[in-house]
């Protein structure tokens, strides 16, 4: 439209070309300056033609870039965004995946804790027991070597009575025949009273006089009663016939085993009274 008016405003008879009707008629000698006027003209509207012309190009290419612009940036928008999406799904599903897994992790460590306190408490329980354990066994360590250096003692102390318990033994066998031929005369009426009277006060003597006798407790009592109460006899005709004297009397042999025990239990007495550094246990009444 500039154009247009541009040349509505310089042109205004183009059908007259000898005159060119362009300017007023010039005064004096410039009667061909309006020729020259009008032929720079022409290319300044070709100028403004092709600048419109290319100003139009111009702005359609611009268009053209703009919207391929603007397509390319939304394309890539677009994609970008959906990698974005896909980016951020997998991130969320990774730290789902690391979530989970880090929960069992999280369950194992605390299960292996638990573990180790269970195993750590049951240690100290079995360590607990070993000392007591240990400790009865030291225990029973010492027990053993006290018990066996007593029982070497005591062995040594017995060995040392042993000769003190066979002398008494041997003093309970002469006695043991004695009261054999004291009741085998019991059991006779052939021979006199009187012999049997001396056997019983011959027992009586050595009982009170021999050392070994000495030391059983009421031995004089236990003979006494002997003399008064035992009247078994094997022959009860009393006839003296061919009869084996041992079987006679029956009082006199629960004695003899009676002296018999005594003297093993003064030996033991004797020997735990010298372990103890004491004097001798005394004899039971």
């Amino acid at each position: 439209m500039g154009i247009l008016a541009f040349k509505g405003a310089f042109m205004n008879n183009l059908n007259d070309p000898p005159r060119w009707n362009i300017a007023p008629e010039p005064q004096g000698g410039a009667a061909d300056g309006g020729k020259w006027n009008y032929a720079l003209l022409v290319p300044m509207l070709g100028l403004a033609a092709f600048r419109w012309i290319w100003t139009r190009e111009s702005q359609k290419q611009i268009y053209d870039v703009k919207t391929q612009h603007d397509q390319a940036v939304a394309s890539v928008t677009h994609d970008l965004e959906l990698k974005y999406r896909d980016s951020l799904r997998e991130s969320q599903r990774s730290a789902a995946q690391l979530e989970l897994a880090l929960e069992k992790e999280r369950n194992r460590v605390q299960g292996y804790r638990q573990a180790l306190t269970s195993q750590s408490q049951q240690l100290l329980q079995e360590r607990k027991q070993l000392e007591a354990q240990r400790e009865e066994l030291e225990q029973e360590k010492t027990r053993h070597r006290e018990s066996g250096a007593a029982a070497e003692l005591l062995r040594q102390a017995l060995a040392s009575e042993e000769e003190r318990c066979r002398r008494a033994q041997a003093a309970l066998a002469d006695v043991e025949e004695r009261l054999v031929e004291r009741q085998g005369a019991f059991c006779s009426l052939l021979l006199p009273r009187e012999q049997r009277f001396e056997m019983e006060k011959d027992l009586l003597l050595r009982a009170a006089r021999q050392p070994e006798l000495r030391e059983l407790d009421g031995l004089k009592d236990d003979l006494r009663d002997i003399f008064k109460n035992d009247r078994h006899c094997a022959d009860k005709l009393k006839l003296n016939r061919n009869v084996d004297k041992r079987k006679n009397g029956s009082l006199m042999w629960l004695y003899l085993r009676y002296w018999q025990l005594q003297v093993t239990l003064q030996k033991h007495q004797r020997a735990e009274g010298a372990l103890r550094g004491g004097p001798d246990t005394p004899q039971p009444k």
